[in-house]
């Protein structure tokens, strides 16, 4: 690969990393090519990118863009790397997750994850990974508990109405 190339695949890097506020880093090594290209058709599916690249060229993109925020994931860059792109922060988890379990296999390892400016590092966060919700999920859960209190007040008020309509019966009842 000559250096026009090289900068051309940090180019492309560089915008994948602009685009997306979420990437995995993964270890594909161990897999045969029938279980990448199955990987890869998974995740073309959920619309998540897949791309494998050269550990240094994704470090000068990382580096070339900001290096203090993507410095957590610099000791993650050995071996063979896999980048995972996707919108939704856990559904590369789901995929890893379920890969797994479908192929028998421990692979692929999670390296590492960047998740709107976190980053969590090792196999062992692939758990607290697939548990994250999504902002539309957490969004979803506030405007439920911010409604909860509003249609107590307004169950309770056309209760009081009820109510006052049954102590009225009663005092004409009684009368």
């Amino acid at each position: 690969m000559n250096k026009q190339e090289k900068n051309e695949v940090i180019e492309v890097l560089k915008g994948k990393f602009s685009q997306y506020n979420n990437f995995y880093l993964t270890n594909t090594e161990a897999l045969s090519v029938e279980q990448v290209t199955k990987l890869r058709r998974i995740c073309f599916d959920k619309k998540v990118e897949m791309k494998v690249a050269k550990n240094t060229l994704i470090r000068k993109a990382l580096e070339q863009l900001d290096s203090t925020r993507f410095e957590g994931a610099f000791d993650s860059l050995h071996g063979v790397t896999a980048l995972m792109f996707s919108e939704n922060p856990k559904e590369p988890a789901l995929i890893i997750s379920t890969f797994r379990k479908e192929s028998n296999t421990e692979k692929p390892v999670l390296k590492a994850a960047f998740i709107d400016g976190d980053v969590f590092i090792g196999n062992d966060q692939l758990a607290a990974l697939k548990d994250l919700k999504s902002k539309q999920d957490l969004v979803g859960e506030i405007i439920s508990a911010l409604q909860s209190p509003a249609k107590n007040v307004i169950g309770a008020l056309n209760a009081g109405g009820r109510l006052a309509g049954l102590i009225k019966a009663l005092e004409d009842r009684a009368q």
